[in-house]
């Protein structure tokens, strides 16, 4: 179990609240002797100032140093001081901001006090959990104005030695709720060389891994000396606690799976999917282009711009018909439509062009089947047949019911796969990088072209496990286990 240590500047600050064994003052713990085999250790850091040199900058410091985890980590003290990231990281949450407030209010300016995360404020909970997320600070102050729309004007963070009676006893909740969640289940006996989190989500329609696939991953890391602790997305604030996380809910760039995978590769974790994976494979336009620009394989395929009628009207000479229209960022067959005549193309793409400014289209190759090759760390590790649903021209037919919205698959050995197709699979995800892919390939006749390359394949329990079996999950276990002992190690992959 961790050791939790709540760091204050000085022992009155703590006065307001009961006396605990994990409060200790700053000087305590820079004191502190240093114990290199000493148990976790999660330190939150409710010094009065965190500025630069000073006793607060000195406990996160120092408490990454002896290998602890720390809130606030030095790198958001960073951030926080250099007012130029404000632009980067809450861009977004501006427009956000702009709907949640009432625009005929009084006031040009106010302020919000956040706890862990945690507000008072009901219409800006969701904005400060993600204030939060970019700035993990125990207690910050986010300060609004007002000019022709509200906007966030600052982020600080703030003393608990400032609080007022009631703001205390909103902290003593949020700490108490935030630090339930550092105490870790108790541990089985053995010790776990590392721990992995997996991020998933219970309620995902489509998830990349069924429960059981799940289960089979966290078996297969206790084989190899490794704990696969389940997480969802409330748990963002305890990513750093682990030595690695692996995605297994279906990711997106505006989404929170982005936002895990990159705090996890800035807490220099191992991470698969890594945020550079994310980028290239979600969105098919990008994609594209990539693949365009290695000489690779793919469908005659044209970018549609909005408010180009005349270009869209040709695309029947250009492509034939039918022609597949996607947006670029659909996944399982969603976002995607088959326009086999100009008046089904128009509308097709009047309506494509609601949810994105620009829309791919495509050749469309009937085929019975989709390749699916599964590759770790540019090496084929499974192999399967996703089959069209019955009487559908795609896998998924989500206006279907039951067991027709989805084909049959076969899964087979590597080696009995066409050459060419595991060849130009493995070409595909060389422009990508050297995590987990699923690249979806098309076979007529001698042709093969890459249709997508997927960061976050599925691998279900009774199908891309159906050759392998328990294997499957030992062989993606057992490459997190490399990358971690070559880190552990200084090793450069």
């Amino acid at each position: 179990m961790s050791r939790l240590v709540i760091v204050v500047e000085k022992a009155s600050d703590w006065g307001s609240y009961h006396p605990s064994d994990n409060v200790v003052t700053a000087m305590d713990y820079l004191k502190e002797p240093i114990r290199p085999d000493e148990e976790r250790t999660q330190v939150i850091n409710l010094c009065r100032s965190y500025k630069y040199l000073g006793a607060g900058y000195y406990v996160s410091l120092l408490a990454e140093a002896r290998g602890h985890k720390v809130i606030p980590s030095v790198r958001a003290i960073n951030d926080l001081r250099r007012r130029s990231l404000y632009g980067l990281d809450i861009e977004d949450l501006n427009a956000k901001l702009s709907r949640s407030l009432a625009q005929d209010r009084d006031t040009t300016d106010f302020g919000i006090l956040v706890y862990f995360g945690e507000t008072a404020s009901e219409p800006l909970k969701d904005l400060a959990r993600q204030v939060f997320e970019a700035f993990p600070c125990p207690i910050l102050r986010i300060e609004f104005e007002r000019d022709s729309v509200w906007q966030i004007n600052a982020v600080k963070p703030a003393g608990m030695h400032t609080l007022s009676d009631a703001q205390e006893d909103a902290f003593a909740a949020a700490l108490n709720r935030f630090s339930t969640k550092l105490w870790r289940s108790k541990r089985t006996p053995k010790k776990y060389r590392y721990d992995i989190a997996m991020l998933q989500d219970p309620a995902e329609q489509f998830p990349p891994s069924n429960k059981k696939a799940l289960k089979a991953f966290i078996a297969a890391g206790k084989e190899l000396g490794i704990e696969v602790d389940p997480i969802e997305r409330d748990d963002y604030a305890r990513l750093a606690e682990y030595d690695a996380l692996f995605i297994r809910e279906t990711t997106a760039l505006d989404h929170h799976t982005y936002r895990f995978a990159n705090k996890a590769e800035k807490e220099d974790m191992v991470v698969i999917d890594d945020p550079t994976s994310i980028l290239r494979c979600t969105n098919k336009i990008f994609l594209s282009d990539l693949l365009k620009s290695r000489k690779l394989p793919t469908p005659r395929t044209e970018i549609l711009f909005r408010d180009e009628a005349k270009r869209i009207a040709e695309l029947g000479d250009l492509l034939g018909f039918p022609i597949v229209l996607k947006v670029p960022d659909g996944s399982f067959s969603r976002g995607v439509v088959k326009a086999s005549d100009p008046e089904s193309l128009k509308r097709a793409s009047d309506e494509l062009f609601q949810q994105s400014a620009l829309v791919l289209a495509q050749e469309y190759m009937p085929t019975d089947f989709d390749w699916r090759i599964g590759v770790l760390n540019r090496e084929a590790i499974y192999a399967c047949q996703y089959f069209m649903s019955r009487g559908h021209w795609q896998i998924y037919n989500h206006a279907a019911k039951g067991d027709a919205r989805t084909g049959s698959f076969k899964t087979l050995p590597i080696r009995e796969v066409p050459s060419e197709v595991v060849k130009l699979a493995l070409r595909a995800t060389q422009a990508i990088g050297d995590g987990l892919y699923g690249v979806d390939l098309k076979q007529v006749g001698d042709r093969v072209v890459i249709i997508e390359v997927n960061d976050n394949p599925n691998i279900d329990w009774g199908v891309e496990d159906a050759y392998l079996g328990q294997d499957l999950y030992r062989r993606v276990m057992g490459e997190f286990l490399r990358r971690l002992e070559r880190k552990r190690l200084g090793v450069a992959d």
